[in-house]
């Protein structure tokens, strides 16, 4: 883990960078089957190095969290959070 405040930091190797002008789509592989995609600036994909096989940790700081049951389709068992 990375030495900083957020405490939500998982760490993993990075799969794809997908570069389409000024951002950068950056998916990192962090085990069991589970991948982690965000958006940053090409900038900053230049300045980190990230490219396949590199280990990188996202960091994941939201002010909102929301949760979901059930299908889009299933109107009638609907149950969504938000904090």
């Amino acid at each position: 883990m990375l030495d900083i405040s957020a405490r939500n930091q998982l760490t993993g190797k990075v799969t794809r960078v997908d570069i389409d002008g000024v951002t950068a789509e950056v998916t990192v592989d962090i085990g069991g089957g589970q991948e982690v995609t965000g958006v940053i600036t090409r900038k900053s994909v230049e300045r980190l190095g990230l490219r396949e096989g590199v280990t990188a940790t996202a960091i994941i700081k939201a002010t909102d969290v929301m949760f979901g049951t059930g299908s889009s389709d299933d109107k009638g068992d609907e149950h969504a959070a938000h904090s």
